[in-house]
């Protein structure tokens, strides 16, 4: 694979040279709105090059901006073509097509979406997304759709788990062939979707509750959007996966010690890597947050970044980009990953499972029909 792997010691570039690593929620940020358009060019072919990545799940959402929800999709979509054209990527439909791009090269990625606002109640538009290249569906995010499909995590009860138009949507992404993504899902809802779905189903960013971190204060910002043990184990013996996020993690090691705990609980099939990152540069909005990723943070990295930020210059908070998840980072993501779990007691196998083979496994499920 070439780029993250040269600068690193040879038994964990041989390493992720041989496996398939695939962040399995990664947001892309590009334009949404008129006013955003056309944006800036970004590197997705050469960051995924230096963090060793095989594919990621590329994923942007809708719920952030005022006015119509499947507008800002359709410019999402727009807008990540020409950026994978002028990548020279395409989007994976199937996992054959990862591993083609594993061994062939370029990397490649499976359209995600986070949040289906942009249905508004329409589910023809299920397959109008699928159309387009959506392979991986996220139900829900920080706000409930205007047509809601279940209750969210992060906000106050209101629907008693997943709703009607919520089944519908799952059974449609059934029928296609769309992995669904129940991020964001409380376990009322996660229960009502593992009744429904006929695949297994990932949670694709998340961590155990008991894993909280050191930092008390985003430890108490992030909470909410952990899982318990049970939910975990309920998603796995259905089949699915869960998704272990960066964030609450002050190094590689420590994200490592986060993954083992998963692996502790519900078993080393059922285990794959969500950072919730961006690796290509945040793209400012003139409304509004930016998507992806916890509330900002004060600290940022001394010294300078492969981006050419100095000290003293203004850049992305430490954890936000992909290959700058920890603070001193030398070598590219998934380097940096495959190091720490080998440092955690992880064999070549469980490594190769949970870096991407566990994902192609739920992924194949999903979208064969």
């Amino acid at each position: 694979m070439g780029g993250a792997a040269d600068a690193v010691d040879p038994r964990v570039g041989d390493m992720v040279t041989k496996t398939i690593g695939i962040d399995t929620h990664n947001h892309i940020d590009v334009p949404l709105t008129d006013a955003e358009m056309p944006g800036p060019d970004i590197d997705l072919r050469g960051e995924m090059k230096w963090a060793g990545l095989s594919a990621i799940c590329m994923t942007f959402a809708t719920d952030y901006q005022p006015g119509d929800a499947y507008d800002r999709f359709l410019k999402g979509m727009a807008s990540l073509d020409r950026q994978l054209e002028r990548n020279g990527m395409k989007r994976a439909l199937t996992p054959a097509e990862v591993r083609t791009a594993h061994q062939n090269g370029p990397p490649t990625v499976i359209q995600a979406i986070e949040g289906a606002h942009f249905l508004q109640g329409r589910l023809e538009r299920v397959e109008e997304a699928y159309q387009h290249g959506l392979r991986h569906f996220g139900l829900l995010h920080d706000s409930d759709a205007s047509v809601p499909l279940g209750d969210v995590y992060t906000n106050p009860p209101r629907y008693g788990g997943l709703t009607a138009f919520g089944a519908a949507v799952i059974k449609e992404c059934n029928r296609l062939g769309m992995l669904i993504d129940l991020a964001h899902a409380n376990l009322q809802t996660t229960e009502g979707a593992l009744k429904v779905t006929r695949h297994p189903v990932i949670i694709s960013h998340t961590g155990l509750d008991t894993q909280v971190g050191s930092n008390q204060r985003m430890a108490e910002m992030m909470r909410p959007r952990l899982i318990s043990k049970e939910q975990a184990r309920i998603v796995a013996e259905a089949g699915g996966l869960i998704g272990v996020w960066t964030h609450l993690s002050d190094t590689p090691l420590e994200h490592a010690q986060n993954v083992r705990a998963l692996v502790d609980v519900i078993g080393v099939d059922h285990v794959c890597i969500g950072t919730d990152t961006k690796l290509t540069p945040p793209n400012p909005r003139p409304n509004g947050p930016r998507p992806g990723g916890p509330p900002a943070e004060s600290s940022h990295a001394s010294g300078p970044s492969r981006d050419g930020f100095g000290p003293g210059q203004q850049r992305p908070r430490v954890g936000e980009r992909t290959n700058e998840a920890w603070a001193d980072e030398k070598v590219g993501f998934y380097c940096a990953v495959v190091d720490a779990m080998l440092q955690t007691g992880f064999s070549s196998e469980e490594i190769g499972k949970i870096g991407g083979a566990n994902y192609l496994r739920v992924f194949g499920a999903a979208v064969s029909k």
